[in-house]
């Protein structure tokens, strides 16, 4: 709860005997500088005093000259001129003028003054009582009104004094008005006396309060300067002043040191001189001293104002801050300010504002350097009516790199490709990484959209051609995808949306291409976008069925065996090819429940199949590098009852570019289980002998393109096959052609030595209660041969 106004500015509490000299406080108020004020305001009206108490006598020797001899009035007048004088003197004393401090017993002595004075001026009234003259005390009492008003206005500054002498006349001048048979006047002479008396020590202790304040203030600034002084001496910091003509008046040491100056040469000069330098005669002015020129001019405070002054041969950043002064009458007197060196502040802003905005693996613009310089191109593609561009680079086969040969490898080839990159750029360029393999270059001035698509071939060209590192020759290739503003997009971010998707069009066209941006595929991904949300609840709302498709012996026509097919048929979207959404399920990250869901739906299926018809199924790297993944097929065939040499994992080349340690443990760990495996599509990727002498494959599939072409007679797709065939033949593996549709194609792959086909020609992929048809039969006539 807040206190009452009354409270919060209370008048400070003055020991009233320590105002009147008495005695000194019990607090630590140091009365010394107090005392010295008291005196010294009285001896200001000594003289004062001197002349009231002449007229005064005067007055008094006029008014009894009637009824007294003139000898007793010339005496008293001489004694109370001289008491006056007396008094006077005292209060002139050249220690009390001027001393800073004064003592108690300097205070406590103007009690003999006022006693002295009192004493004097109390002898009329009381003769004048004594002699019971009515109208002469009247007359009398008017005059002793008026000495004794002022006297308290003389020496009230000394209230012991000032009350002693009000005091001991008063009570003269009630006493005379009781003697003369006035008694009436009494009670008023008394309360007058009070009043003065009241009045006295109310302007004392106002005079006390006062020189109080000034001494507390007198203290605060000095404390003030000292620290000034003190910050000055020991820091970068510097006072700085001008007159109302804006040139340089006391000047600091530490100012005139800052801008390489002396003081006398500092004083007396324009500070916009001082702070231009050697530019001041050019007048080639930097724009943040123009903007000093108008705050001085319009007489406006300013703050945190960072110009640069040339200081020698070297540049420096000053920062100041400056309030303009106005005299007691409002008149405009210059500035007043502090100034500080902030130049190594400046130098590390500066620094970490480039580390925020530069890569720094490849000393690049960053993301957010980028994505700035699109917005300034845009905002002046908007002005200018004009056109700017926004391309999206992203580096072909760099996660293998990096995979297989280790990150310190892949980032000095993201170095190189940095370096082929701003070879390429020019000053309507500027090319940055946004991070991992990912570049991008904006264009200022577009108009030239050929110009634009010529820069985004050459990006495509330099990325595409060797790197030699670390004894090994590298070949990584680039997708551009190109967009222009602000046809492609209003804004940065729709322009670096509108890229992004013209980069997924080149990376579906199997990279080391660029395109660029056409409204359809906005359409694309959208479709994808929407097809992405309904396979996230495909599975938990049973839209995922599995096909099986026959696969046979090449010489006997037999049924060998299945291969799982995921199928997905969304009650809107109807019937989803699996081209679609087995990238989408990887790119997602929903192959690996997916993979998991088909592995045990294709294991208990397989497991009421009778005979020893095989089930193949496909499995991802996601899901090999997965590592629960071998818990996930023993559990699968102890679910089912399924044996483990009836089922058949199909793994592509690309599981062993993570990490090919990795996958070798992995599939051994299968292979201790009993289960086969065969590697899908070989020769279509990163094809190495060494997987083949690493794992123990039994069966290598070969890629329906290669079978389509050897049966056109394609002499390369032939000697293909024949190789394949070959090596399996010797390493004691089976092969399996894929996609075998034609007469001509089966009896092509038979007569090259392939083991199994699998393709149209012997039978679509087919629902569940088909293929254990398919199966019945062929176990039926296996058991009749």
């Amino acid at each position: 709860m807040n206190a009452p106004p009354s409270s919060q500015f209370a008048e400070p509490r003055i020991d009233v005997q320590a105002l009147l000299g008495l005695q000194d406080p019990a607090d630590a108020t140091d009365w010394g500088p107090i005392r010295a004020a008291q005196l010294h305001a009285g001896s200001k009206l000594a003289s004062f005093l001197v002349i009231a108490n002449g007229i005064g006598a005067v007055l008094v020797v006029a008014i009894l000259s009637h009824t007294v001899p003139l000898w007793p009035l010339a005496i008293w007048g001489a004694v109370t001129t001289l008491a006056s004088v007396v008094v006077a003197v005292r209060r002139h004393a050249s220690r009390h003028r001027s001393a800073y401090s004064a003592r108690l017993n300097d205070v406590r002595q103007t009690l003999l003054d006022g006693i002295l004075l009192g004493v004097v001026w109390s002898i009329p009234p009381i003769f004048t009582g004594l002699r019971g003259d009515t109208a002469t005390a009247l007359y009398l009492c008017v005059a002793l009104s008026l000495l004794m008003t002022t006297s308290a206005i003389a020496i009230a500054a000394l209230p012991l004094a000032t009350l002693s002498f009000l005091a001991i006349l008063g009570g003269a001048t009630a006493a005379m008005m009781l003697l003369t048979e006035s008694p009436l006047l009494v009670p008023a002479v008394l309360a007058f006396t009070v009043v003065l008396m009241v009045t006295c020590f109310t302007r004392a202790k106002a005079l006390v309060l006062l020189r109080a304040s000034e001494i507390a203030i007198a203290e605060r600034d000095e404390t003030v300067s000292l620290l000034l002084r003190e910050a000055e001496e020991h820091s970068s910091d510097w006072l700085w002043e001008t007159d109302a003509y804006r040139r340089v008046v006391r000047a600091s040491p530490r100012f005139a040191a800052s801008v390489g100056l002396d003081v006398e040469t500092v004083n007396g000069k324009s500070l916009l001189e001082v702070l231009a330098g050697p530019a001041w005669k050019a007048s080639a002015f930097p724009p943040e001293l123009r903007q000093l020129a108008e705050f001085l001019k319009g007489r406006d405070a300013f703050r945190g104002l960072v110009l640069p002054v040339k200081v020698g041969s070297s540049e420096r950043w000053f920062e100041i801050t400056a309030n303009p002064r106005y005299d007691e009458r409002a008149v405009f007197i210059g500035f007043r300010g502090v100034g500080s060196d902030v130049t190594e502040q400046r130098a590390s802003a500066d620094e970490i504002n480039r580390m925020a905005r530069f890569d720094t693996l490849t000393d690049l613009p960053n993301r957010l350097l980028i994505n700035e310089t699109l917005a300034d191109a845009m905002a002046d593609a908007a002005k200018w009516g004009s056109r700017c561009a926004f391309m999206m680079i992203d580096l072909d086969r760099f996660k293998a790199v990096n995979d297989t040969l280790g990150h310190p490898v892949g980032d000095r080839l993201l170095g190189r490709v940095a370096e082929r990159l701003a070879l390429l750029m020019t000053d309507n360029e500027i090319i940055g990484r946004l991070g991992g393999d990912e570049f991008a270059v904006v264009v200022r001035d577009a108009g030239d959209s050929a110009r634009v698509e010529r820069l985004a071939q050459t990006i495509v060209d330099a990325l595409g051609q060797p790197y030699d590192l670390d004894q090994h020759t590298l070949y990584t290739g680039a997708s551009v995808g190109v967009a222009i503003g602000p046809r492609d997009g209003r804004t940065a971010e729709m322009l670096i949306r509108s890229a992004d998707l013209a980069l997924y069009r080149s990376k579906d066209a199997g990279g080391g291409t660029y395109h660029r941006y056409e409204p359809q595929l906005h359409v694309v991904a959208e479709e994808r976008r929407i097809l992405e949300q309904a396979l996230r609840h495909a599975l938990s709302n049973d839209e995922l069925h599995i096909c099986y498709q026959p696969v046979v012996n090449s010489m006997t026509g037999r049924l060998i065996g299945f291969e799982a097919l995921v199928r997905w048929t969304h009650p809107e979207l109807g019937v989803v090819s699996p081209d679609k959404f087995i990238p989408l399920a990887e790119d997602a990250r929903l192959i690996a429940p997916i993979g998991e869901w088909v592995l045990r739906a294709a294991c208990n299926e397989a497991a009421r199949w009778p005979g020893t018809a095989r089930i193949a199924v496909n499995v991802s790297a996601e899901q090999l590098h997965h590592p629960g993944f071998v818990a996930i097929v023993a559990s699968a065939l102890s679910t089912s009852g399924l044996p483990a040499r009836r089922l058949e994992l199909e793994v592509t080349e690309s599981v062993f570019m993570r990490d090919d340690t990795t996958a070798v443990k992995v599939l051994d760990r299968i292979l201790a289980l009993g289960v086969r495996l065969s590697l899908d599509d070989f020769g279509t990727g990163y094809s190495s002998l060494g997987y083949l002498s690493r794992t123990r494959f039994s069966t290598i599939k070969i890629d329906r393109s290669f079978v389509t072409d050897a049966s056109k007679g394609v002499r390369e797709a032939i000697a293909i096959v024949r190789a394949v065939i070959a090596l399996a033949q010797s390493l004691g593996m089976t092969t399996t052609a894929e996609g075998v549709e034609t007469e001509e194609e089966y009896r092509m792959v038979r007569d090259l030595g392939c083991t199994k086909v699998q393709g149209y020609y012997f039978g679509r992929p087919l629902l569940v209660e088909d293929a254990r048809d398919v199966a019945l039969r062929a176990a039926q006539d296996l058991a009749i041969a």
